[in-house]
């Protein structure tokens, strides 16, 4: 019988999280893994089975974050247009702040490996339409409320804000203007009226 893990699987996470983000999957080495978790690569295969496999469970804790994130910042008593305005400007000053060049591991993973892995882009697709759920549910709350207009499709809507969210996120990634970010946002919310 082997020995008993002694590490704490969640902050292992999200310290091979933090690699990958940095430097994406495919330039992540199992030595530098086991360099920022602090276990040899033994026991990283010995918990993960593989790099993939790694990569795969932070990527599911990264995305299981981001949907809480959105449904917060979706939720509560004030306007859901409102909240959605809210949100999409967060993001654009996100996206001009000193952390942008890191943009967002989900859609970084889409630009380097979605189309050569099937079983990551699946994942990621999942991620997605997490996030595009819970949009979809805020647009549906507006509509009732009648803060967009009566033959507005939330589900449309909702792909259109999820795809903006990825542009959004990209354009983080060449560290935009602050006033051009937001100009990106504002362009964004003006198609929701």
């Amino acid at each position: 019988m082997g020995r008993p893990a002694e590490f704490e699987r969640e902050k292992v996470l999200e310290k091979a999280m933090h690699a990958f983000w940095d430097c994406g999957y495919g330039d992540t080495g199992v030595s530098q893994l086991s360099k920022v978790t602090r276990l040899k690569p033994g026991s990283l295969y010995g918990a993960f089975e593989s790099k993939e496999a790694l990569f795969l469970e932070a990527l599911e804790s990264y995305g299981k974050a981001s949907v809480k994130q959105v449904k917060a910042a979706l939720a509560g008593g004030r306007s859901p247009l409102g909240a959605i305005r809210t949100y999409f400007m967060d993001l654009a000053a996100e996206a001009a702040g000193p952390y942008s060049k890191r943009s967002c591991l989900l859609v970084n993973t889409v630009l380097e490996l979605a189309r050569k892995e099937p079983k990551i882009q699946a994942h990621v697709n999942r991620q997605f339409e997490a996030i595009e759920e819970v949009l979809r549910e805020a647009l549906v709350r507006a509509k009732k409320a009648g803060e967009l207009q009566a033959d507005a499709d939330p589900a449309a809507l909702a792909a259109y804000l999820i795809t903006s969210i990825w542009g959004l996120r990209v354009l983080g990634g060449t560290a935009p203007e602050p006033g051009r970010a937001k100009a990106v946002a504002r362009q964004i919310l003006a198609a929701l009226t």
